[in-house]
């Protein structure tokens, strides 16, 4: 899975090793294994066959198998266990990982949010949102169909079910879809199960293939991965890009730390995952050199045909479940995105009740079901989803590396020659592996990158939008304390119970309240300025919740804070404020009063004319803020404006 910031998938959520050692390791450990490896786990399906397919002998001779291997094997050393497991996950946003993690806690280590470098770490982190969203309709294609494409290679029956390869995935895929809206708590808990005897088979499969020759072992020196290379000239930078594959998900690792731990993923990866693909890609290596006909297709010709359908089956399993990571991932990225103020709000449904991160996104759901489906339909086999395959991850990788310069230079506040060697280093395998996928750019790869694209400017546009919205609407804002004053001057009329109005500046009078006085001409007996901040921290101490001032008799102001991981529940804070006697109200009296923008594009003014356009189409698109902030919708009070973007 690219779950650049992602999975879930029913996980609990914890923060630090502290958290970790509470719920227990081991617990943590085979959970991990459920969630954080599925995509990486399912690359052996795919990745030695389309390696070895791009070589100029068709991996027909000794060199061939020796240097796919060597490759696959020190591409895990050096992209996933060196740069993630070692470097990355040190470098975490109060437990979390992932992109926008990331992207935050670099913004808080330069200070000024408005500064140019801020800028375009902002930038940075919204490219590599958006390369997950386009990364994400290809991981379950891919995933799914590269499994059941297995029912071809059946042993003696295999031609009776080519035909039938298709349409499976699809119904299967679908099928995943659709039942995401009933939440995933359930079958969740089978994940770790299922994944950790996935590997064991991997394991298995090649520890007995190993024996075909044990002479892949030679494999394991990094000199037979660059005499492959140089022997194979131009063509390097196609299998290069192959070879991509059997890392695909190595950012997970980052992203899903907050819910397992540091320790328990880096053990699971170290300890079992990792030597579990090194015998697989050892036992297919071995296959091909004592039988060169097996390039064609090495993982499925390593299943004796005795246990060919359990293992078929399992595998199946094990792509559906990388699916679903990637799924639930999208869904995270996309609270996550939402709170940070980079698109719009969208409708966001909760499908547990014990567990924080079951979450379920129906516009994501939606649009990543209609693009897997168009790609399976257009694309129809793995190896042309392969060609798609990777750019965005390898994208996402290379700005996860950008990012890091900055925490190891402004946060960690290390000397300028360790940070730029830091990402010379890193950055050097990111822009091989980059350059190697841009050539599958013609095959499929520009799919991934145009979604990405259209997302970038979405995001770029939405937050630049609300930019100029909120500037708009301070210069016409009166500060609040001028109108306290002006209340004293002309008292209006008083009625009972608690008016509450949302603002996003305190210190300005909220328009809805200004809209109020000038039409309703009444004041009530108790008003609440309210304004619903949310962080650069995943999470917030419910101890820091709310701040509440009292400005005068009839005014308070207060402050809910909330981390960029967490969905805002404003009458749970207040009732919080209220059992604490911070805040004396009843909610039965209380009016919550929203302003109800309508925009019209102007082009003399504010953004360009077209981004005007598809920024009112966000603001019209945009979720209920009634919903999105748990309001009781029959104590809601909308005042309508209409302002020039």
């Amino acid at each position: 899975m690219s779950s650049d910031e992602t999975a879930t998938t029913g996980s609990p959520q914890f923060a630090d090793e502290k958290v970790a050692h509470r719920a227990g390791f081991w617990g943590l450990f085979f959970g991990s294994i459920g969630v954080v490896f599925g995509d990486i786990g399912t690359s052996p399906l795919y990745a030695m066959r389309e390696a070895l397919a791009h070589s100029r002998t068709h991996g027909g001779d000794e060199l061939a198998a020796l240097g796919v291997v060597s490759l696959a094997f020190w591409s895990l050393l050096l992209v996933v266990t060196l740069k993630y497991v070692i470097f990355l996950m040190s470098a975490d946003n109060k437990g979390e990982g992932g992109t926008l993690a990331l992207m935050a806690l670099a913004q808080r280590a330069l200070g000024r949010p408005l500064s140019r470098r801020s800028v375009v770490v902002m930038v940075l982190g919204v490219c590599g949102a958006a390369l997950f969203y386009g990364d994400g309709i290809v991981t379950p294609a891919v995933s799914v169909l590269g499994a059941v494409e297995g029912l071809g290679e059946a042993p003696g029956i295999g031609h009776t079910f080519k035909p039938f390869v298709l349409p499976v995935a699809l119904g299967i895929l679908v099928g995943l879809f659709l039942v995401q809206s009933r939440g995933t708590a359930f079958i969740s808990r089978f994940f770790a199960p299922i994944i950790t005897i996935w590997f064991l088979v991997l394991a298995g499969l090649g520890a007995v293939h190993i024996l075909d020759d044990p002479s892949i072992f030679r494999a394991l020196s990094p000199h037979f991965a660059i005499e492959f290379l140089y022997n194979n000239g131009w063509l390097s930078f196609a299998i290069l890009g192959s070879i991509f594959l059997a890392v695909t998900g190595a950012e997970a690792l980052y992203a899903d730390m907050g819910h397992f731990g540091r320790s328990p993923i880096r053990s699971a990866w170290l300890w079992f995952v990792l030597p579990c693909l090194t015998l697989n890609y050892l036992g297919q290596g071995a296959l091909v050199l004592s039988d060169p006909t097996a390039a064609e297709n090495p993982f499925f010709r390593m299943i004796p045909a005795e246990v060919y359908w359990p293992v078929l089956l399992l595998a199946t399993a094990a792509a559906a479940i990388a699916s679903q990571a990637v799924i639930t991932g999208a869904f995270s990225l996309t609270q996550q995105a939402v709170q940070l103020g980079l698109l719009p709000r969208l409708r966001i449904l909760r499908t547990s009740e014990t567990q924080a991160g079951q979450i379920y996104v129906p516009q994501v759901n939606g649009f990543l079901m209609v693009g897997v489906i168009a790609l399976l339909i257009t694309l129809r086999t793995s190896s042309n989803l392969a060609a798609a395959y990777g750019i965005a991850v390898t994208g996402a990788m290379f700005i996860d590396t950008l990012l890091f310069f900055v925490i190891i230079h402004w946060l960690w506040k290390k000397p300028l020659w360790q940070a730029i060697l830091a990402v010379v280093v890193f950055g050097s395998l990111d822009i091989v592996f980059l350059g190697a996928n841009l050539l599958k750019i013609p095959q499929g790869a520009w799919i991934p990158l145009a979604l990405g694209a259209s997302l970038v400017v979405v995001m770029l546009v939405w937050s630049r939008g609300t930019q100029v919205l909120a500037e708009r609407t301070a210069k016409e804002a009166i500060p609040l304390k001028d109108l306290l004053a002006a209340l004293k001057v002309k008292l209006p009329h008083r009625i009972e119970g608690t008016a509450i109005f949302l603002t996003g500046d305190t210190e300005m009078a909220p328009t809805a309240l200004m809209h109020n006085l000038k039409h309703n001409r009444v004041l009530h007996a108790r008003n609440i300025i309210l304004c619903i901040k949310t962080g650069t921290t995943p999470r917030i101490d419910p101890d820091e919740r709310a701040i509440i001032e009292k400005i005068d008799d009839d005014f308070m102001r207060v402050t809910l804070n909330y981390g960029f991981m967490e969905t805002p529940n404003v009458p749970q804070a207040l009732a919080m404020c209220r059992t604490a006697g911070d805040l004396k109200f009843d909610i039965m009296s209380t009016s919550f009063f929203l302003s109800r923008r309508t925009l019209k594009a102007s082009p003399t003014i504010g953004l360009p004319l077209w981004q005007d356009n598809i920024f009112i189409f966000l603001m019209k698109n945009a979720g209920n803020p009634t919903d999105f902030f748990q309001l009781p919708a029959n104590r809601v009070i909308e005042m309508g404006e209409q302002v020039i973007v």
